[in-house]
């Protein structure tokens, strides 16, 4: 794959597992209503809290794109219901984003991505809004492209068009690399990516209408194959 200039990375369950995260940073979040605004958690137990979040998702598809102003709505929607203002909203998601960028990357990602960055351009390509400053990982970045930022969402190919339009890479020239075959993969390949499926679960491949590229458990051999022809 010695064509490949630039290497796009998802990040949630690509480059760190996503599912201890968000609860985590919901309960560090519900900690600092009972100190701060308990009435909040006279109104909302967590799990009552959580669902809020759910609904809020499916009745605005129109923030698909925009995690951060969705979970803004929901929190002012909390103060508001605990007959607050709705101003410390800011403060609550200051809080949240906290911890939940408060990341464990898997064993083999840093190895990897310090390895890449020395011979290609390394971007990551999001539908979420983690930081990769706060993470610690911008210095191996040449940037980030947000779906807030597109206005746009994986699995909408057009998503990546964009992406790469942004960073100034053609498709042929561009690898993405990422856990979902749908959001990731599928979307990538109909953009004219070359695409890397990271299958951690050794999950059987579901789609029937494209392929990865590659399949690997993990991004250690990542480097080495695009050495290659």
């Amino acid at each position: 794959m010695q064509h490949i200039r630039a290497v796009c990375f998802d990040l949630d369950d690509t480059l760190w597992d996503l599912a201890p995260v968000i609860p985590r940073a919901e309960a560090h979040l519900y900690d600092w209503f009972r100190a701060h605004y308990p009435r909040i958690t006279e109104v909302y137990d967590p799990a009552k809290l959580h669902q809020l979040r759910l609904e809020y998702g499916a009745r605005h598809p129109e923030l698909r794109h925009d995690l951060t102003a969705l979970r803004m709505a929901m929190l002012r929607r909390v103060f508001r219901d605990a007959g607050y203002d709705e101003a410390p909203a800011e403060d609550a998601f200051a809080v949240f984003n906290e911890k939940r960028n408060d990341v464990q990357l898997f064993d083999d990602v840093l190895p990897a991505l310090e390895r890449l960055a020395t011979t290609h351009q390394l971007f990551a390509f999001t539908n979420g809004n983690a930081s990769l400053d706060s993470i610690g990982i911008a210095d191996l970045f040449n940037g980030i492209v947000t779906a807030r930022e597109i206005g746009l969402a994986k699995p909408d190919p057009q998503f990546f068009v964009t992406a790469l339009n942004r960073i100034g890479v053609a498709p042929r020239h561009a690898l993405h690399v990422g856990d979902h075959p749908e959001n990731d993969i599928r979307a990538a390949v109909i953009a004219g990516m070359s695409a890397v499926w990271v299958n951690r679960g050794q999950a059987p491949w579901p789609l029937d209408d494209c392929r990865p590229d590659h399949e690997h458990a993990d991004l250690a051999e990542l480097p080495e194959l695009l050495t290659r022809d």
